[in-house]
């Protein structure tokens, strides 16, 4: 039997890793919530790093960087796919 994917609100997450902080045990809070317990642990994992649920706020330097790299790159590309274009169009006059 496989699970639906659901998803929790911010407020909800922090309820959760409170309860955590102040010492509930973590099976409990997992039982109790019908959590996974990789949940658990990625939520305060990332509130403790940086405060937020969000997962484009909890990324490393070098996942930021190739994220960039990465956009530059299409972007590049698309400009290069234009002016090859350009260049035909201009070769027929």
């Amino acid at each position: 039997m496989t699970r639906t994917r659901r998803t929790f609100t911010p407020e909800f997450k922090l309820q959760i890793v409170r309860l955590f902080e102040n010492g509930k045990p973590k099976s409990e809070i997992v039982r109790e919530y019908d959590l996974t317990p990789s949940s658990l642990d990625k939520w305060v994992k990332n509130h403790q790093a940086t405060g937020s649920f969000n997962h484009l706020d909890n990324l490393s330097d070098e996942e930021r960087e190739m994220r960039m790299l990465r956009k530059e790159n299409q972007q590049l590309k698309m400009e290069n796919d234009i002016l090859k274009q350009a260049a035909l169009i201009m070769g027929r006059k």
